[in-house]
């Protein structure tokens, strides 16, 4: 897939990722779980530079 996450968008969603994976950890018996698995997702699309919601509304943040 062609990548369409630049870099700033890069370290934020890996932020916004350690976060809620975080939170989602540390709360988890309060039914905050889904916390963590969000922040999975983000921390994924960081890794892989590619975002699958991006593709269908053509947003492209790479600067290609």
């Amino acid at each position: 897939m062609k990548k369409n996450v630049g870099n700033v968008d890069r370290v934020v969603r890996a932020i916004a990722g350690l976060a809620l994976a975080a939170a989602g950890l540390v709360f988890a018996g309060s039914g905050l779980w889904w916390l963590a698995i969000v922040g999975g997702v983000l921390l994924a699309t960081a890794a892989v530079r590619v975002c699958p919601l991006y593709l269908p509304l053509h947003i492209d943040t790479s600067g290609k």
